[in-house]
């Protein structure tokens, strides 16, 4: 009887393929980190222009609850910043002033610049993905989405999905499942205050996905700075 985990999953109207097989769907980064998967991952291409998380799980008929939305985030300690992704339900939202910043010890946390994300991951806006990020980058995985039997997460480009079960996104080298990392949107709690110094909100500390800014991207260069460059 062959496993279902080698069958090419249903889920919406998407025509699924074996990620390894189709690495001109993938970013460069995920594609050299497919061998390092403790399971199958599939790949199906989308429209880029409909990659954003509500208008892809419309078009293409996925629940957004079985969807994943992996967000960078920036925290800074003793003028310290490090980058972290956090992989949450799309369903919810990060809770980045919140859980996130304490605990990972930081005086802040807010969502890193659009430019630091792409620069720093090397994929591209809109398809950033816990799969293939750096090496030293904690991943903070939300326990319903380790749980999920399969979740439909970025592929490193904006034109194409990949889907995963929960477990091996759990089980990348440097991924935490935390309870309550994600918390639905209507109860997204205020910021905690910060331990030290003013509350801060960075110019791009907004609960959206990658790519779903609609933003002058003029003004987004004057405002976004990388938050290692500056101090703190």
């Amino acid at each position: 009887m062959p496993d279902p985990l080698d069958q090419p999953p249903v889920l919406g109207s998407l025509t699924w393929e074996p990620a390894a097989a189709r690495p001109d769907l993938l970013g460069d980064p995920v594609a050299a980190a497919l061998h390092g998967l403790s399971g199958p991952a599939w790949v199906a291409p989308v429209d880029d222009a409909l990659a954003d998380t509500a208008a892809f799980t419309e078009a293409y008929g996925v629940p957004p609850e079985a969807s994943a939305n992996c967000v960078v985030v920036a925290a800074r300690r003793a003028g310290q910043t490090t980058l972290v992704a956090c992989l949450v339900l799309a369903t919810t939202r990060a809770d980045v002033n919140g859980l996130v910043r304490r605990h990972l010890g930081a005086r802040k946390a807010s969502f890193a610049p659009q430019d630091v994300a792409v620069a720093e991951t090397g994929m591209a806006y809109g398809g950033i993905t816990p799969i293939g990020l750096p090496a030293s980058w904690p991943v903070l995985v939300d326990a319903a989405v380790a749980a999920a039997d399969l979740v439909v997460v970025g592929s490193g480009t904006r034109g194409a999905k990949i889907a995963v079960p929960g477990a091996v996104l759990a089980g990348l080298p440097t991924a935490e499942v935390i309870e309550g990392l994600g918390v639905p949107v209507a109860e997204v709690p205020a910021p905690d205050p910060a331990p030290a110094g003013p509350a801060e909100r960075a110019p791009d500390d907004r609960d959206v996905g990658w790519g779903e800014r609609p933003d002058d991207p003029d003004r987004r260069y004057l405002e976004d700075r990388p938050p290692h460059w500056g101090s703190d």
